[in-house]
């Protein structure tokens, strides 16, 4: 079974199309790079497939369970990491990854584990607010690996890092992690150098979709112009 099957997705806001008649298949395991200009409809996909909207049209399952009828059986069993760091800035970053493991019944060493591996043991008690934004990037990607969950879903995941930062995230959330992986990238080269499958969208349409071997870089420089 598939880690995701989508069939005709389309979601809609108002009159707007933001994903139109979207069908793919991956694997469990490989990662699937999705390339696209502002407004291609990136987002909203790695949206719905965290289940935080629900599809309009089409079938779509993740893990195996139907969204959205499944939803439930499959939000713990994801880690998503947007624009948006999804931490609250009046408490430390320790602060955080406590609240979040505790949701997913996950123990304090974990917590520990994960503020060492991002190098922010030893600014783990000060507020998010007071952070910088490669810190606050950091934080919200051990939040997002804290459960160890089988789908990572990763919007620009190397945003405001710096490189030494960059390897520091990568065994959590890179190539090697081990996990099925949806990243949505405006980086060609890097893009496709981490991708199984690549998938390119304009207004919210599929202008690409094929496996990385089949794609050169000039097809995703394509999609911007």
């Amino acid at each position: 079974m598939p880690a995701l099957l989508l069939e005709g997705l389309a979601r809609h806001f108002g009159e707007r199309e933001a994903l139109s008649d979207v069908s793919l298949s991956l694997a469990e395991g490989q990662t699937l790079v999705v390339f696209g200009p502002n407004g291609a409809g990136k987002s909203t996909l790695l949206r719905v497939l965290a289940t935080l909207l629900r599809p309009h049209e089409g079938h779509v399952r993740v893990l195996g369970s139907a969204l959205p009828q499944e939803a439930w059986a499959v939000r713990g069993r994801i880690g998503l990491l947007g624009h948006e760091p999804l931490l609250y800035r009046q408490l430390s970053a320790r602060e955080n990854l406590r609240f979040h493991a505790r949701l997913h019944g996950v123990g304090e060493a974990r917590v520990e584990e994960l503020l060492e591996a991002v190098a922010m043991a030893g600014r783990a008690s000060e507020p998010v607010r007071t952070l910088s934004r490669g810190m606050v990037q950091r934080v919200a990607v051990a939040r997002a690996v804290l459960h160890d969950p089988e789908l990572l879903l990763l919007d620009e995941p190397y945003a405001n890092l710096d490189p030494a930062a960059v390897e520091l995230v990568r065994p959590l959330i890179g190539a090697a992690c081990g996990h099925t992986r949806v990243i949505c990238s405006h980086d060609p080269s890097g893009g496709l150098a981490e991708a199984d499958m690549v998938l390119g969208l304009r207004d919210g349409r599929v202008s690409l979709v094929a496996g990385a071997g089949d794609v050169e870089s000039d097809a995703i420089a394509e999609l911007y112009r």
